[in-house]
């Protein structure tokens, strides 16, 4: 588990120096410069002409830096889900596997635990740590040394329960990343609106072009902002489903493959 953590924590680091120079590549080469380039052109048809009425660009929408910092959250965030989302797929596999092949009407004694044990020690060390494997060898050593079902059952439920715990919070970074997008985005409406009121002695002698421009980067960022925080909550809930189901379906498992097998003694 602790080799996984760390496993996961390189990757997130890597994850987000990835999405820093990709999302600043783009908006250096790409957004930045035709924002500026369909700035320009509103200006001068503004110029020419008094009733001219500017369309939205989308590049103006996310030009400004507050935007290009969800959008790197935004990929962060994505890359996170996805491993988490790989790690429950592969642990999902592991349901469709016969792990220990107990034939229906064989009963499994206090004796036998070690035997069907080996049978999971055998696995591969990266297959040994996912939760299935975990639960079934932990349930089997208790039952060798207990002899008692209603014991195994207990712990099992235990184990599941804590299992549930810790992956709902493992959910913490993306949640925290949900809520950081829209803050973000509240840091580019307080610096939109300040710097519009910079301009307002501008606007008092009749030049209103940047009071409106800063008006947009106040309202654009937290437009990007909310819309990608909505986006990243849905993902997030589909991921919370998806483990609570491999939870769910990883206990009736062990349920129905191992303990209604066992028999003790007496």
């Amino acid at each position: 588990m602790r080799r996984t953590f760390s496993n996961e924590f390189l990757f997130q680091v890597f994850a987000l120096i990835i999405a820093v120079i990709v999302v600043h590549s783009v908006y250096v080469t790409v957004v930045r410069p035709r924002a500026n380039a369909v700035l320009a052109e509103q200006a001068l048809r503004m110029q020419q002409d008094e009733n001219y009425a500017p369309d939205q660009s989308v590049w103006v929408i996310i030009r400004d830096y507050e935007q290009e910092a969800c959008f790197v959250l935004m990929l962060w965030a994505f890359a996170i889900m996805g491993y988490k989302a790989a790690r429950v797929a592969r642990e999902r596999r592991l349901l469709q596997d016969e792990l220990l092949p107990v034939r229906e009407g064989v009963r499994i004694l206090p004796e036998d635990t070690r035997e069907y044990a080996r049978a999971l020690q055998s696995l591969p060390e990266s297959a040994r740590g996912l939760l299935l494997p975990r639960a079934l060898l932990t349930a089997l050593e208790r039952f060798g040394s207990t002899r008692s079902v209603q014991d195994v059952s207990a712990v099992a439920k235990t184990m599941f329960e804590s299992e549930s715990d810790r992956l709902e919070s493992d959910l913490a970074m993306i949640r925290y990343i949900a809520w950081a997008i829209p803050s973000i985005g509240f840091i580019g409406t307080v610096r939109g609106i300040g710097l519009a009121l910079g301009q307002a002695h501008r606007a008092v002698q009749g030049d209103i072009t940047g009071v409106t421009e800063n008006l947009g980067t106040a309202f654009n960022s937290t437009l990007i902002a909310l819309l990608i925080s909505i986006v990243i909550m849905f993902l997030v809930h589909q991921l919370q489903s998806m483990q609570e189901r491999l939870v769910f379906d990883a206990q009736e498992y062990v349920d129905h493959k191992l303990i209604r097998h066992m028999q003790s003694r007496g």
